[in-house]
């Protein structure tokens, strides 16, 4: 290693220089670029932290010209947490606050919306608050039966996502403890989070059916029967189950953990190991590659989550056998030379037994043939997807040129076939198949099927623009929310917006047809997608049809009433 030696008065002088460069940098920072500059106006206020409201100083304060994003100016934050931008214009800013330690944010932001700062006559845009949550911690230890560490266990947290106006319980990071089964997962964000953990014990054996073992077996009469001639140690033979928090092993039973900005929260967790099952499983002979193989999978919210075993292995054509498996409830997927098939709802409870997969069913095919009429937007940068009820995506692929793509290895069930993509948003139109049953936006697959789905695409290209009050006075803050008219069948034509510091608010990309409009106070944990539940607010929303008027805006002469939650 090289090391590099100044003398006292070199240093002085870069000190000097250093300093001299930081408060110019400084200086020019709380000047707005010539972009952005040009006005009477300022913006300014506090950053502050989300939980307590002490002031967050040295932090990145930004802003940046709505219009136009290429306009922007930054800034740091003085020892009072102070900012203040001046010489601008009147407009609208977008307001972002970011500080090592915390979740950057947005002003007054909720999921992917905030309030824009609008500067003009007759508005405070010199007094704000902008709040960041300090980031979280979910850490502790994951502990044996006796009490000891368990070395390398995986731990996976789960975070209950509302962005689509359902609940939505996705997994969001995971970690590996140390060798003293300690884990720690950050940074999280303010939310509701799960947590399950996973691993095998370590001094675990898990015979084969080939070795001298001393299980019960069964004989040729059915009845069971000891082998007395062995030595293995039963007790050895032993699994842990998934385990959520707190010590449950199904996640229908597992207890939400609220997180608050900045908490450091200890959840620690005991894996108790039960007797492992060696299983049989008599799969289908595969042309291909000779045989198939089983992958144990066990739902885990709203998606699966594959189970740890003690391995797998060929014991003649057309059997394989998993070691190390805990009683439980399974889904079984066979996998081999590029097919699949599935059984669901498996109850797998003795040990020795035989599965016959001959019920499992095969899996299908949907191949998707799309068609956008009228306009020139390349179908490859659209995607394709599949979603089962509230669950995540079962499968995705993206469009070629041809505007087609094919979806492999589905599940006999009911999706909703979804699409998105840049540079707007799409809806389907019309949707036909062969193969299937489509009712509205949702395809019904049959096990073993051969699909052939037919779209026919929309673009949203209005825009519509209005203002959010409450007792004739602009309202920030609100959520404003555009409903279509079967909100059940047309989750895709939804659209949000947060109204502005002036009231304001902006819908895009809008699919011509008949709607809704609403405001509502507070309303960011509302099940909005749901009917059942907005519409207790439709009957004082405003009826809105919009039609296709491209390049020219919407506008809502009479502003929106902002209902209470």
């Amino acid at each position: 290693m090289r090391i590099f030696q100044i003398s006292f008065r070199s240093f002085s002088f870069i000190a000097v220089l250093c300093l001299l460069v930081l408060a110019a940098a400084a200086q020019s920072a709380n000047t707005p670029p010539p972009g952005i500059s040009g006005g009477a106006y300022k913006i300014a206020g506090t950053l502050v932290s989300k939980t307590d409201a002490h002031p967050l100083a040295h932090a990145r304060v930004t802003i940046r010209d709505v219009k136009n994003s290429d306009k922007f100016a930054s800034l740091v934050t003085d020892e009072d947490g102070k900012f203040e931008f001046s010489g601008l214009p009147a407009g609208k800013y977008s307001l972002n606050g970011s500080k090592r330690g915390y979740i950057s944010a947005a002003y007054d932001q909720h999921d992917q919306f905030s309030t824009a700062i609008v500067t003009g006559a007759g508005l405070d845009t010199e007094t704000l608050q902008l709040r960041l949550a300090p980031a979280a911690i979910i850490a502790g230890k994951i502990l044996d039966e006796g009490g000891d560490p368990v070395r390398h266990a995986m731990v996976s947290v789960y975070y209950d996502d509302h962005s689509n106006g359902v609940d939505q319980i996705h997994m969001f990071r995971s970690a590996q403890t140390n060798d003293q089964g300690v884990y720690e997962i950050t940074p999280l964000m303010p939310g509701t989070y799960f947590l399950s953990a996973s691993a095998k014990p370590w001094y675990a054996l898990h015979p084969t059916s080939e070795s001298d073992n001393g299980r019960d077996k069964t004989n040729s009469q059915g009845q069971t029967e000891t082998d007395q001639t062995t030595t293995f140690d039963r007790s050895l033979d032993v699994a842990y189950l998934p385990t959520y928090y707190p010590d449950a092993t199904d996640a229908d039973s597992a207890t939400p953990i609220p997180v608050r900005g900045g908490e450091r929260i200890e959840v620690d967790m005991h894996l108790n190991p039960v007797p492992a099952l060696t299983l049989t499983f008599r799969v289908p002979q595969d042309g291909k590659t000779g045989f198939m193989y089983p992958q144990l999978q066990q739902p885990a919210f709203d998606s699966d989550t594959s189970v740890q075993t003690g391995g797998v292995r060929r014991v003649s054509p057309g059997v394989m056998e998993i070691s190390g498996i805990p009683a439980g409830h399974y889904n079984v997927r066979l996998f081999g030379g590029g097919t699949q098939m599935q059984m669901n709802g498996v109850d797998l409870t003795k040990d020795g037994e035989e599965i016959d997969t001959s019920r499992s069913e095969a899996m299908s095919t949907v191949k998707v043939l799309a068609q956008i009429p009228g306009d020139a937007t390349p179908l490859a940068q659209l995607r394709i997807g599949l979603r089962s009820g509230h669950r995540l995506l079962s499968a995705w692929k993206p469009l070629d040129d041809k505007g087609e793509a094919e979806l492999p290895q589905i599940p006999a069930g009911k999706y909703d076939v979804q699409v998105w993509g840049p540079p707007k948003p799409y809806s389907i139109a019309h949707m036909t198949a062969e193969g299937a049953t489509v009712s509205g936006r949702s395809l019904t697959v049959a096990a073993g099927a051969s699909v052939t789905l037919a779209l026919t695409l929309v673009g949203g290209s209005a825009e519509l623009e209005g203002t959010a009050k409450r007792v004739g006075k602009a309202f920030a803050g609100a959520m404003v929310v555009l409903v279509p008219k079967n909100p059940e069948r047309d989750h895709d034509l939804f659209r949000r917006d947060q109204s502005d510091l002036d009231g304001t608010f902006s819908l895009h990309n809008v699919v011509p047809g008949s709607y809704t409009l609403l405001a509502i106070e507070n309303g960011w944990d509302l099940d909005w997608s749901q009917p059942s539940v907005i519409s207790t607010y439709l009957h004082r929303g405003r009826k809105i049809e919009v039609g296709s008027q491209p390049g020219r805006p919407i506008t809502i002469a009479e502003g929106i009433e902002v209902q209470s939650k």
